[in-house]
């Protein structure tokens, strides 16, 4: 059976509300609210998907057990693998962090990410 949704569907009901942190990223500087919808994950657990939304805000991310590939919905954020330049990610943009990136996202403008996660 497939799943299909409009992902900007997932913003008309209530999504979970939390503060971004550990296992995820670590927030540096002021704390960074996000909300989240997830309407699927697979049996296994391996791979989820859904909407993410986060408040503007400087954090670290080490993908180490897992990857993400994402499609930013709206907003603006510069990701910047360790060793690597900048690179701006921004509505209707997709990227792809593989399992072992490690860096920094600053996010500009609140923003809206369609997600998939996936792990080994």
């Amino acid at each position: 059976m497939s799943i299909t949704f409009q992902p900007s569907d997932l913003f008309e009901g209530e999504l979970d509300k939390s503060l971004l942190g550990p296992p995820l990223a670590d927030v540096i500087g002021k704390e960074i609210p996000t909300r989240i919808a997830i309407p699927f994950t697979s049996d296994d657990s391996r791979i989820l998907s859904g909407v993410w939304e986060a408040e503007p805000g400087l954090s670290r991310w080490e993908f180490l057990e897992r990857g993400e590939a994402i499609h930013v919905l709206e907003g603006r954020m510069v990701v910047t693998e360790d060793g690597g330049e900048p690179v701006k990610v921004d509505a209707g943009t997709s990227a792809i962090f593989p399992i072992g990136w490690q860096g920094t996202w600053e996010i500009q403008e609140r923003i809206r990410k369609f997600f998939v996660i996936f792990t080994r």
